[in-house]
Order: structure tokens, then C-alpha cells, then sequence
């Protein structure tokens, strides 16, 4: 490869804990599987210990355990091309992408942190995850980042000793001390440890809203973008209302550790319990998961509630727009947006560019009625009047009414600026695609080139709305304000107005034009219902 540097002498940085050897290529430093952390099952995370000599940095750390390989074998590659890892709890790594080793150069740092709810995903997960075109396009220091998921990172634990604490916030804990690793290190790759953006998609825009309510994350970042994430602590993914001990049983009795008959108590620890637990601390990963899934879709089949995801307690202070804000967070600028559809799409239309206005209003008042499809088209054509109203049926249901209560609350109570935006680009794939959950990502990330124009539209209208919404992440990850020349002006919400620069062929600004119709939404569209954990499908019964 042209350019390709790797040695000990040009493409070696010094940490706190010791010397990483990366290599560059293109123009830009990489260093991959970076550990941050160590950690017990369940139990909090700690630094590493410093080493002698120069560690190797050149190849991707172990990624979480969890779904990955069986959902993404259900997911088309037209729309995404995903990447495949080894897995292992202990996944505590990170990733740099840097045009500069120069500890004075002080650039400023975007810290991705990926999605998959909070059960699975990965920091190399999609291929347009790569950090070279967004250093290279706008002069940032990128860093991704692996951490506990699913029960691995998120099951309360607590019943079981000290030690296991804050284990219902492992995960989330474990991107805190990745944020001390940035802070303490961050220069030595060019970064300014004092200007730090963090963004994530969906689960990780939800780890993204958390943090901000976790006042041990304070002076770690200073700005904010949460894209499709805002995830109330009675979400699907993250309520339970099942107590842990009867979940660690539940578990265990899967897991053949305990008779299919055992009862756990609401509360207090069996000693029967006590040794299955004992032995779930050294179950292999595969059987485990395996069996908290199977435990899980028995516990959701009897009416339970339960969910992975971070628990409010003396750690974390529950979401932001249903608790009080922290003090730190209010001082953080914010970017938050959706995609317009999320997991909507309307079924069974072909060629939906090609529709006629008439045939538009047949479709959806055919889904909804006369009265109902003549008031949600009305609401819909005025809130996105650039947008075909084929789409006005599929118009977000999972996040963006949450997202709308977390603008006003955030924007209320801080100090620092809130924008919000809209994903609303329909492109000419298979008839016509609109933005749904994740698209956009590769413009966010520079990175159109590496999916097929097909999911983005190709051509000038890619390029150009490419430049726009990465122009507009880098200026807000620089400054805390996202305008940018190319782009009209956009301000924040403010005084109870929430004001959404809508990402489309032709960018455009509204105010207030979307609460009536997520109102009209909310009363004649089914709320969107997501399947986690699925059918039982393993072909075979894991015992330990």
C-alpha cells in the first residue's frame, strides 16, 4: 500500500501505561485494539497495569458476545455491509484514527459509541465505522470503542455482594473509564483531552443520553450528539420489572444449575441460589447467553418485563427528561435527531417515487380511513411539506415522541445549546427508500463511498449532502455549533420551541412542526414493538 508506515520509530505513541505501535497508511495513524480496561464478571471495571517495552496496536480487540453473528445473518448487506469479529467478555478495547502524533496539535476528539440496543453491536460492526475519511475530511482525532453488553454488562448482580454493586450499569461503566483512558492519552495522539465530542446511534445514542446522568462521567466529554437514542427508562429495551434474584434463577435453572421447580424469593439470597450464582461466574460465554435468552423470552411469555440496559441508582440518575438534569450536563451542548421513518416502511408499494398525488391519499387513507388519513396527511404534508406523504403512515413511532420530551427538558434546563434533526432523504433504491434507522450514518461518517449508491442515492445529492451533515458533526464536535456555510442556519431549540434542521435534497429549517402530528401519530399508528430476543431457534440445547 502506498504510503504505508509501520515501525518503531514513526508510528509508536506513548500512553499512561505504556508504548502502542500502530502504523499509518493514506496519510492517517491507526491503532487498533487498544486495551483500556480489565474486568471480573458482573464486577466493575479497573485500569490496566502499565507494561514494559512496545505493544503491537494493529489488529481489533475481542468485540462483546451476544446476537451479532445471528441477527446480522437476517440483515441485507445491500443496505450496510457488516464486519464479523472474535468475541469475548473481556472486549474493553479501543480504536484511534489520528493524521497526527504531535501532542501539541490539539485537534479535536469524536468518540463513537455504536449501537444494537444494548444487547449487541460492535465498534467495527458496520464498514462505514472507519475513522480515515472523517480525520481526514475534517482534521478530528477519532476513537471507537468495544464494552460489556447484554447480562454481561447490564444484569443486576447486586443481591450477590459488594463487588457487584453497579453491575446493572457495568457496561455503561466500562465506556466511563474508556473516557479516562481518552482524557489521560488522548494528547499523545494529537487530541485535545479538553474538547471531546461523544455520538452514538441508537442503543448508543441511548449510552450517550445516560452518560450525561452519570456524575462520575464529569470533565470526560464536552459535547453531545445522540442520533436515534433517546431511551426512557421504561423503554422496551431497558425496562424490568422482575426482581434479580428471580432473574439470576431463572437463568441458572437454563443453564441446568438448579431444578426447573426452584422459587427465588423477591429479595433475600438463597444458599442454593448463592452456589448456582457461583458457578454462573464461570459459565462459558456461549452457553450463557444462549440461556439468558431462553430464560428471557420465558420471563417476557409469563408477563414479565425485562430489559438490558442502564438502572437507575446511586450511579446513574435515570433519564434526563423523567428526572432531574445533572448539574455537568447542563453545561454540554447537544445534538440529537432521527431518522423520519426509524422502522417504519409502507408495505406492499412498488415504485413509490413514481406515485401520483391521488394515489398518495389512496394509499394511506386506505391504511387508516377517511378521517384519520385526511388528518394525518393534512399534519404530515405540513410539517414536511418537501416529503412524500406516502411515508406519513410509517412517520417514527419508537423514539421521536421521547425525543421531543428530552429537547424540552434538556433545553429548559441547561445552559448550552440543543439542536435537533431530521434523516428525511428518500433515495431512488428499489422504488424509492426513505431514511429510516441508521441512514445517516455513512454521511455522518464520510463515508457514502463504502456503501452501494443504491441506499444513498448516489451522485451529486450524496456528495453534497455528505459534506453537509459530516460538515455540520465536525463544526458541532469543534465548537458546539453545528452551522455550517453549506448548510442554513440553524439554531437551537429554545423557550419550549423545538426547531429541527431536516437533512433532505435540499436542507431546509421548521420550527415547531412536528408535536401535533407525533400527537395525531400517537393516536391512529401502532406503536412500534421491537422482538429482542425472538423465537426460539438454537438448534441445540446449551448445558453447563
Amino acid at each position: 500500500m502506498a504510503g504505508f508506515v509501520y515501525n518503531d520509530k514513526d508510528t509508536v505513541a506513548k500512553t499512561k501505561e505504556g508504548m502502542l505501535r500502530g502504523f499509518k497508511a493514506g496519510g492517517v495513524y491507526q491503532f487498533r485494539g487498544i486495551k483500556y480496561a480489565d474486568a471480573r464478571r458482573f464486577e466493575a471495571p479497573q485500569r490496566v497495569k502499565p507494561w514494559e517495552g512496545i505493544k503491537d496496536a494493529t489488529i481489533y480487540g475481542y468485540i462483546c458476545p451476544g446476537d451479532n453473528l445471528p441477527r446480522q445473518l437476517y440483515m441485507s448487506e445491500i443496505d450496510m455491509f457488516h464486519r464479523y469479529w472474535a468475541e469475548s467478555e473481556h472486549c474493553q478495547y479501543l480504536n484511534v484514527w489520528t493524521a497526527s502524533l504531535d501532542r501539541k496539535a490539539k485537534k479535536p476528539v469524536m468518540v463513537w459509541i455504536h449501537g444494537g440496543g444494548y444487547i449487541d453491536g460492535s465498534s467495527i460492526e458496520l464498514e462505514v465505522f472507519d475513522g480515515c475519511s472523517l480525520v481526514k475530511a475534517h482534521d478530528v482525532v477519532f476513537v471507537s470503542l468495544n464494552h460489556r453488553l447484554n447480562v454481561l454488562g447490564f444484569m443486576d448482580a447486586s443481591n450477590f455482594g459488594p463487588q457487584y454493586k453497579n453491575s446493572a450499569n457495568a457496561g455503561l461503566a466500562d465506556i466511563v473509564m474508556a473516557l479516562e483512558w481518552v482524557k489521560d492519552n488522548i494528547a499523545s495522539f494529537g487530541g485535545d483531552p479538553d474538547n471531546v465530542t461523544i455520538f452514538g446511534h441508537s442503543g448508543g445514542g441511548g449510552k450517550v443520553s445516560a452518560l450525561m446522568q452519570v456524575p462520575a462521567a464529569e470533565g470526560l466529554f464536552h459535547k453531545a450528539i445522540i442520533m436515534s437514542g433517546i431511551i426512557p427508562d421504561d423503554n422496551m429495551l431497558v425496562e424490568t420489572d422482575v426482581p434479580p434474584t428471580q432473574i439470576v434463577a431463572e437463568i441458572a435453572k437454563e443453564l441446568g444449575l438448579l431444578d426447573a421447580g426452584f422459587e427465588a424469593g423477591a429479595g433475600g439470597v438463597s444458599p442454593e441460589l448463592a452456589a448456582a450464582f457461583e458457578r454462573l461466574l464461570v459459565c462459558p460465554e456461549i452457553p450463557l447467553e444462549r440461556a439468558v435468552r431462553r430464560a428471557c423470552r420465558k420471563i417476557v411469555a409469563r408477563g414479565g418485563k425485562i430489559g438490558w440496559g442502564p438502572k437507575k441508582n446511586h450511579w446513574y440518575m435515570g433519564f434526563a427528561a423523567d428526572n432531574p438534569v445533572t448539574e455537568f450536563s447542563k453545561k454540554i451542548p447537544v445534538m440529537n435527531g432521527n431518522g423520519i421513518t426509524e422502522f417504519g416502511m409502507p408495505d406492499g408499494l412498488k415504485d413509490r417515487r413514481s406515485m401520483t398525488k391521488a394515489q398518495k391519499e389512496a394509499y394511506v387513507k386506505g391504511l387508516l380511513g377517511e378521517e384519520n388519513g385526511s388528518k394525518l396527511l393534512q399534519l404530515f404534508r405540513s410539517a414536511y411539506p418537501n416529503v412524500s406523504e406516502v411515508y406519513a403512515p410509517a412517520y417514527d413511532t419508537f423514539f421521536r415522541w421521547d425525543t421531543l420530551r428530552y429537547l424540552k427538558a434538556k433545553s429548559a434546563a441547561s445552559t448550552a445549546p440543543v439542536y435537533s434533526y431530521i434523516m428525511a432523504l428518500e433515495s431512488d433504491f428499489n422504488g424509492g427508500t426513505i431514511s429510516c434507522h441508521g441512514s445517516e450514518l455513512p454521511y455522518a461518517f464520510h463515508n457514502t463511498a463504502l456503501v452501494p449508491s443504491t441506499q444513498t442515492g448516489g451522485g451529486r445529492v450524496t456528495k453534497r449532502l455528505e459534506r453537509q451533515i459530516s460538515g455540520a458533526f465536525a463544526a458541532f464536535a469543534k465548537t458546539g455549533d453545528p452551522n455550517i456555510p453549506e448548510l442554513p442556519y440553524w439554531p437551537p431549540c429554545k423557550d419550549g420551541h423545538i426547531t429541527n434542521m431536516v437533512f433532505d435534497r435540499k436542507c431546509a429549517v421548521y420550527t415547531d412542526n412536528e408535536q401535533v402530528l407525533q400527537e395525531c401519530i400517537r393516536e391512529v399508528i401502532p406503536a412500534t414493538v421491537i422482538d429482542f430476543f425472538g423465537p426460539e431457534t438454537e438448534p441445540e440445547r446449551w448445558l453447563y
